[in-house]
């Protein structure tokens, strides 16, 4: 499991990270809300596809506060478990932090057994959800992730790993032009940048396998020149067939 824990507190900050780290978590730190920002939007991933199980934020933080941060994550769709961490302690900031989207809510100071079954909790609940996300949907394309199983039309399409985590990246951004090296990192991440050539195959191969030459006008992934691709999620507007009246 994997956490983001976000506080300016430094000496607590660290002595919970060295917590988290014996329990057998793993935790990256930020010391403030826009360096966690910076963690959060990374280039290989958005705020809606964030690479935590969850996240704990202090309210109060410089630049950008802890309920801050929860907002736009929760704008963005995203719906990893947030655990606040405050010294307010009144019912209208209670209500306030768990209205702008936080799971759970810790008053400090805190007992530490007391974060930790906290923790637990908020991390059984999100793999309780996990099922619902296995399958993405965007026009009549179904992709079930764990399988590597696509399905367009009822038709069923076996994809390598590479394919499946291809679609699945461009199924969650639809709309939108992913650059070349966004890609490269979330397809590589951690390797070396392969071959210029390999992510245009590899983006070939999928639409082979996707597209239907009798009924795609226009291309499923669309590729932009110098720049990325972008999956249309939104179908081409096709005029009625024969001459008009």
């Amino acid at each position: 499991m994997r956490m983001l824990l976000v506080d300016d507190e430094v000496e607590l900050t660290d002595s919970l990270a060295r917590l988290f780290d014996r329990e057998g978590y793993q935790v990256d730190v930020a010391y403030g809300g826009k360096a966690a920002l910076e963690l959060l939007q990374r280039s290989d991933h958005t705020l809606t596809d964030i690479p935590y199980d969850l996240l704990i934020f202090d309210w109060m933080l410089p630049q950008v506060s802890g309920l801050e941060l929860c907002e736009r994550v929760r704008q963005a769709g995203n719906q990893t478990p947030v655990l606040l961490l405050t010294a307010k302690d009144t019912l209208d900031d209670r209500v306030m932090g768990l209205d702008a989207g936080a799971d759970d809510y810790l008053v400090k100071p805190f007992e530490l057994r007391e974060l930790l079954a906290r923790v637990r909790a908020l991390l059984r609940r999100s793999q309780v959800r996990v099922p619902a996300t296995k399958r993405l949907q965007v026009r009549d394309i179904e992709l079930d992730c764990e399988a590597q199983i696509a399905y367009r039309n009822g038709k069923a399409i076996a994809l390598s790993e590479k394919e499946c985590r291809l679609l699945a990246y461009f199924m969650r951004h639809p709309n939108q032009l992913l650059a070349h090296e966004r890609i490269y990192h979330h397809l590589w991440p951690g390797e070396d940048k392969p071959n210029s050539n390999v992510l245009p195959a590899q983006v070939r191969l999928l639409r082979r396998k996707l597209e239907r030459k009798d009924e795609d006008k226009t291309p499923l992934i669309r590729a932009v020149y110098g720049k990325g691709y972008c999956l249309e999620a939104t179908i081409p507007h096709r005029p009625p067939d024969g001459p008009s009246s």
